[in-house]
């Protein structure tokens, strides 16, 4: 108990006093996630309108693989693109391997599916009215789908949060495809790893404070927009 109090006030006192190496963390965990964020829901929103408002064969199919995607483990992620970018793999010649490109690529395979499931949940609870009025004025599809994107925006704004709280808190794809470099590919969560292999915990604590900090401010946003959408059902 002493030690976790003794860490917990030194991590305090780093966090204050804005160390350089912890800084550069929390930078590359924020550049990373957030990257990662915003090409799969440049994908997923996308996606995801498509599949709520079609009624393709196999449409059942799809949404069985998407939820069956959401709960992918990290490391079977990480191993399949290793398998992929690694020195003799396929795409090894590209040098991708224990970058932070990697690391975005993993990430943004993880929260895709995740995205693309939020969307279509929120755009299903559209009333259809909204669609049917949007072409009865003489909208175009592009401009009918904007009017449906703009009022399920609090759901996919949801989605949007919840994916970024995923792949700030994951580690196993940071760690496989970025490899924890120094500088360059070192996450809060792979570093508070290294430094709990290490036996000092003060970094770590501080990390942990940051994560959680992070985490709690992005549930906080995700629970205002859940707030929204039931407000809006009403």
């Amino acid at each position: 108990m002493s030690l976790l109090l003794d860490s917990l006030q030194s991590a305090v006192l780093l966090l204050f006093s804005m160390d350089p190496e912890l800084l550069n963390i929390v930078g590359v965990s924020l550049k990373v996630s957030g990257t990662s964020t915003l090409i799969a829901s440049m994908a997923g929103i996308p996606c995801g309108f498509i599949i709520a408002h079609s009624g393709f064969y196999g449409k059942r199919l799809v949404l069985t693989c998407l939820n069956t995607l959401l709960a992918m483990p990290t490391v079977v992620i990480g191993l399949l693109v290793y398998a992929f970018i690694s020195r003799r793999a396929l795409f090894g010649e590209l040098g991708l391997l224990y970058t932070q490109k990697a690391m975005v690529i993993g990430q943004v395979i993880l929260i895709m599916p995740l995205v693309t499931s939020l969307t279509i949940a929120a755009i299903s609870r559209i009333d259809d009215r909204y669609r049917k009025t949007a072409l009865t004025l003489g909208a175009t599809p592009l401009q009918m789908a904007l009017v449906i994107v703009h009022e399920a925006r609090y759901g996919i704004g949801a989605a949007v949060i919840a994916a970024f709280g995923r792949v700030i808190a994951e580690v196993g794809i940071s760690m496989m495809l970025g490899g924890n470099a120094k500088g360059f590919t070192r996450t809060m969560t792979t570093a508070m790893a290294l430094e709990y292999d290490k036996g000092e915990f003060v970094l770590a604590v501080a990390l942990g404070l940051t994560l959680m900090t992070i985490a709690f401010g992005v549930n906080m946003l995700f629970h205002f927009f859940q707030g929204k959408t039931g407000i809006d059902a009403l």
